[in-house]
Formats: structure tokens, C-alpha cells, sequence
């Protein structure tokens, strides 16, 4: 009896589809060789499968396509309407003239007011309120509530609302950097630089990389728990509290906001006294992309006042984390006011930046970036330099190169000539 060799009906099927794409003759193909060609391809299209899976998981393809149709194709609201900023004129410091002698913050015929001035020329330009230890414990209850509700929203649903303040942030750079000018003294320049550019970039890297970094993260387990899974879980703590100072009032406002919303918190930001009057509009930008986005704006607070209302925010119980920026010694005081509660404090305090030339360095290409790291913003910045160390043999060149540079700077009103 003649033995015979038939395909299965799958390995026909497979075997067909591969012939077809290189234009042969399906019928007339020998049986072995479809069942060889259809394991081949069985083997390829395995391999295939496996390979994106390992390249998916290292770069990340699926997650771009994913947010790149979702950039394309949702639309986010503009909340333009919403936000009534301040017009600030160059003109207005000018009439406004120049007091000689720095004001109170408090006036004692006010004392539940903060007093907000201009520090290029002293002029008032406004006033918030300055709250009460009650007061910011009510702020913390609303915005808690709020959270048990957005804790639950999909990280979908908070790239929206990161993306409507993205939008309006590129369409309002001159409107911030002109209230953060006339509110903290610096340059437009200084604002652009280190308000809209580091806000934007935030809000860029918690768009692309935010939920990958939220994500479940599997561990490893020994032999003796073979049976078990283990792994990290990230879950929103719960409501922050926030004390930031008074050198980016744009950024330090947005730069916890974005972070802590993302990861599903509640949000109480303390500003600093000396520049309220421009962290009152900004914290309205936020509050509006949440309402626009049909969210309780009530997420996120703002607490004005002075030293007490911060010691308020950090002894209020409905705060479950609090960030501090500042000096070491009052650094030791949030520490001190947050240890009976046992509740978590993170502290950037100050330091001693350091910035080294090299005997083989080119002066005239380094200079330029001393005089950045010392006087950026007045030298009132987080990595501004503060030391700088020069090496012995280009000492008196350094010196004399950059001597003249210090010598033409000069302090002024930065809406003014």
C-alpha cells in the first residue's frame, strides 16, 4: 500500500495565505511542502509577536500611539474666557512712582489683609486676604473632598486637563511673564526662562511619561514564594500641602499642581507673602481647566497670608504630605510642626553651588555662563551659583574679564526703560 502525505486543512490555510503573498500556485503545491511552509510561517509570525512585545516594553511604542491619537484627536477646552488677568503697562510703574522706604506687608488698620507691593518701585498694586488657621483647615476639607472623587478619574481624563492648561499657557507667555515682572521684581527674560519654559516642560513630561511612572511595578520574588506575586502600587496619598517661595511664583505655583493632580491628589498651596497679588491669577488657571473639564475646581487651594497661615497648613490634619522650600531654619519648623502627625515632609533648603574653571578653559565662552548662574533672577535661584572656584593661573584673567561685566549691571524696574 502507497503511504501519502496530506496537510491538515490548517496548515493548507496558512500554507495558502503564504504562497499568495508571493504570487504561487496555492492548489498545486506540494503537501509537504505546505506544511513546511505553514510552520515556517507559524515560527516567523511567533517570533514577530514576541519581539514587539519585548521592544514594546522597552520603548514604549504602544503607549506613543497612544497618546499621539489622543493629542490628535481630543480636543481640549480654552478657558481664555474664564481667566481675567491683570493688564500690566511698563507705563504703570512709572506713574506709579518709586517709595524710598519698604512698606508693611501688614497694616495694622488691615490686619486680615496681606499688603501687596511691586519691589522694582514699592507701589501697591493690590491686596489678599490673610487667613486664619480655621480658615485653611476649610480649604483642606473642600479639597479633600474633591479628591475622594478625582482619585478615581482615568489618567486619560487628567492628561485632558493638563493639556487645557497646556493651551493656555503657550497662548498667555507674554500676559504671565509681564505679571510675574511686575510682581517679583525680575526681568521678562528671567520669566520666560524659568516660569513658561520649565512649566511647559513639566507639564510635557507628565503628559509622555506620567502613567508609565504610576504604573503597577512587578518584583521579583524568591523560591520560597514561588506561589506568590509581588509587586508596587502607587495610589494617590491623598491632599498635599504645599509652601513654596517667592522667586518663580508662576512655576512654584503650577509645579506641584501638575504633579500632585496627576497623580490623583488634592492640592493646598501656600504662596509666599511677597507675591500673592500674581499666584492669586494663576491659581485661577488651574481651577478653571478643572471646571472646564467638568472636575470640582474646589481640588485645588491657594492659602495667602504670612508665616502663620503656612504653620497652619502644616499642623492641619487634612494635610497628608507637605512640601517645603525655603531656609534650613524654618525647614526645622515644618519638620517639627509635622512630627506629631507623623505626616511625611519633603524639603528643598538651601545650598552652596559651586561652579569650577579649569586652567585649560576658554574665558571668553565661560564667562558668560558665570554671569548666568550668579545673577539669573537676582541670584535667587535653586541651582544659581554661589561659589565660584578658579584656578590659580587664570585667576587675575578671570577676574578682569569679568569685573567689568558686574560693574555695568544695574538694578531697576524691569517694565520701565
Amino acid at each position: 500500500m502507497a503511504s501519502t502525505c496530506e496537510a491538515s486543512a490548517v496548515h493548507s490555510g496558512i500554507a495558502q495565505i503564504a504562497l499568495k503573498l508571493f504570487s504561487a500556485d496555492a492548489q498545486a503545491a506540494d503537501p509537504a511542502v505546505t506544511k513546511i511552509i505553514s510552520i515556517l510561517l507559524l515560527c516567523t509570525s511567533t517570533f514577530f509577536v514576541i519581539a514587539l512585545h519585548y521592544v514594546n516594553k522597552e520603548w514604549k511604542l504602544g503607549r506613543d500611539i497612544k497618546l499621539s491619537l489622543e493629542a490628535l484627536f481630543q480636543r481640549v477646552p480654552d478657558i481664555s474666557g474664564s481667566i481675567n488677568l491683570p493688564k500690566v503697562d511698563g507705563n504703570d510703574e512709572k506713574q506709579g512712582g518709586t517709595v524710598n522706604k519698604p512698606l508693611s506687608l501688614i497694616d495694622p488698620a488691615s490686619p486680615s489683609l496681606v499688603q501687596c507691593y511691586s519691589p522694582s518701585s514699592l507701589s501697591k498694586i493690590g491686596t489678599v486676604p490673610n487667613l486664619s488657621a480655621t480658615e485653611v483647615s476649610d480649604m483642606a476639607l473642600r479639597s479633600k473632598n474633591a479628591q475622594q472623587v478625582w482619585k478615581s478619574t482615568t489618567f486619560a481624563q487628567r492628561r485632558r486637563v493638563l493639556r487645557t492648561l497646556q493651551k493656555y499657557v503657550v497662548s498667555h507667555v507674554d500676559e504671565i511673564c509681564l505679571l510675574c515682572a511686575k510682581d517679583s521684581g525680575k526681568t521678562q527674560v528671567d520669566a520666560l526662562l524659568g516660569e513658561i519654559l520649565t512649566t511647559c516642560e513639566k507639564i510635557r513630561t507628565l503628559l509622555h511619561h506620567g502613567e508609565t511612572w504610576l504604573e503597577r511595578s512587578p518584583r521579583e520574588v524568591n523560591p520560597m514564594m514561588m506561589h506568590k506575586t509581588a509587586y508596587v502600587e502607587y495610589v494617590p496619598l491623598g491632599v498635599l500641602g504645599i509652601i513654596a517661595p517667592w522667586n518663580y511664583p508662576f512655576h512654584n505655583m503650577l509645579n506641584h499642581v501638575l504633579s500632585g493632580i496627576f497623580s490623583g491628589n488634592g492640592v493646598v498651596t501656600k504662596c509666599s507673602e511677597h507675591t500673592s497679588w500674581s499666584s492669586m491669577y494663576f491659581h485661577n488657571i488651574c481651577r478653571a481647566a478643572l471646571e472646564e473639564n467638568g472636575f470640582d475646581p474646589d481640588l485645588v487651594q491657594l492659602c495667602t497670608g504670612m508665616a502663620e497661615t503656612g504653620k497652619a497648613l502644616v499642623e492641619c490634619p487634612h494635610i497628608d504630605k507637605i512640601f517645603f522650600t525655603g531656609s534650613p531654619n524654618v525647614g526645622r519648623h515644618v519638620m517639627k510642626g509635622a512630627a506629631p502627625f507623623l505626616k511625611p515632609v519633603v524639603l528643598e533648603l538651601g545650598g552652596k553651588d559651586a561652579m569650577v574653571f579649569c586652567n585649560d578653559v576658554k574665558l571668553k565662552e565661560v564667562i558668560p555662563w558665570a554671569m548666568r548662574g550668579c545673577f539669573q533672577n537676582c541670584g535667587q535661584n535653586c541651582c544659581g551659583v554661589e561659589r565660584l572656584f578658579v584656578y590659580e593661573s587664570i585667576a587675575k584673567d578671570f577676574i578682569n574679564g569679568i569685573k567689568d561685566k558686574v560693574a555695568s549691571m544695574r538694578q531697576g524696574c524691569p517694565l520701565g526703560d
